[in-house]
């Protein structure tokens, strides 16, 4: 039995086409796109953009991609892509909200029949790509903000330390939401300081000066990572680190480097520490002040590699908790 022929007279439905979002992050370099993307865009019947200013756009012009200014509404877009045409709307890595919930709409209405949606990265955030934006958003606050902008580096100093006591709490505390908090806290320290360092008239810097320096830090005191030198254990490293650290500075005494405004049992911790590792032979200072006392005491505990600080602290939040107790009673 032969198979009957197809009604002519029923319309096969037409190919209801595709829509292509492009995304490009503002924190890659404009012109470093994907080989994806770029085919997409070659491929396409047409290519919009509603930024004029899109900093894509030259590199587009110049690989001989057309685009189009154009801001077409959810159903524009449809009706255009109809008969199995490409169209790509190239935006920012924010996306397009109010097209992107006009098409959303449109689908969950049920009455149009949708062309295909694709979302394609032009281009990815590498890590640390965010501190892109905080450089950003913190000059923008320099110069906008009444506060911020009268502030100095010894105005600020007194909140280095607060930050930094209170990233300690959270570590000790083992709080990860507060942990991420704080570290953010502190990170804002270093980034204030370099803004604020960006406008002084004879010694200028900014945080691609303090960030290039570390990175250079980094690499010359871990030779067995960067270099030709080899370390199977830490204390490997930690001479690695005296040794590099000794010919930067350049040193005529172990006391050089020692800040002497931290508090008094991490002070004595750390000149037992520099005395130990350079093995000298220092007799203890005595006197009749419980000072003297607590010195022999950070000493010893350093000498058994313990922090006296941190072990301090530790027993005086226990006396908190103790007191908590009691009031609680």
């Amino acid at each position: 039995m032969n198979a009957e022929a197809p009604d002519a007279s029923v319309e096969t439905p037409a190919d209801p086409g595709r829509i292509v979002l492009l995304t490009a992050s503002h924190r890659v370099a404009p012109g470093l796109l994907s080989w994806p993307a770029w085919q997409t865009l070659h491929a396409a019947d047409r290519v919009l953009c509603a930024d004029p200013d899109q900093p894509q756009l030259p590199y587009l012009r110049e690989a001989g991609v057309h685009v189009e200014h154009a801001t077409p509404s959810a159903d524009e877009l449809v009706a255009d892509c109809a008969g199995g045409r490409t169209v790509v709307v190239l935006t920012g890595g924010e996306g397009n909200a109010p097209l992107t919930d006009g098409l959303a709409r449109l689908g969950g209405s049920g009455r149009t029949r949708m062309p295909d949606l694709e979302l394609l990265p032009g281009s990815y955030d590498l890590p640390g790509a965010r501190l892109l934006d905080l450089v950003q958003v913190m000059d923008r606050i320099r110069r906008s903000c009444p506060w911020t902008s009268q502030k100095t580096h010894r105005g600020l100093a007194k909140y280095a330390i607060e930050e930094a006591y209170e990233l300690v709490e959270a570590i000790e505390d083992g709080d990860r939401t507060e942990l991420r908090e704080e570290l953010g806290d502190v990170l804002l320290q270093v980034v204030f300081h370099a803004r604020i360092a960006e406008e002084d008239p004879e010694e200028p810097f900014a945080i691609d000066d303090v960030a290039g320096g570390l990175v250079e830090k980094l690499i010359h005191r871990h030779p067995h990572v960067f270099g030709d030198e080899t370390a199977e254990t830490p204390e490997d490293v930690h001479a690695h680190w005296l040794r590099t650290k000794a010919i930067e500075k350049q040193r005529t005494s172990v006391t050089e480097g020692v800040p002497l405004g931290q508090p008094g049992l991490a002070l004595a911790a750390k000149l037992a520490s520099r005395v130990r590792t350079a093995e000298l032979d220092v007799p203890l200072p005595t006197g009749d002040s419980i000072g003297y006392d607590l010195l022999a005491l950070a000493v010893a505990a350093e000498a058994n590699g313990t922090d006296p600080e941190a072990a301090l602290r530790a027993a005086a939040r226990a006396y908190r908790d103790a007191i908590l107790a009691v009031e609680g009673a």
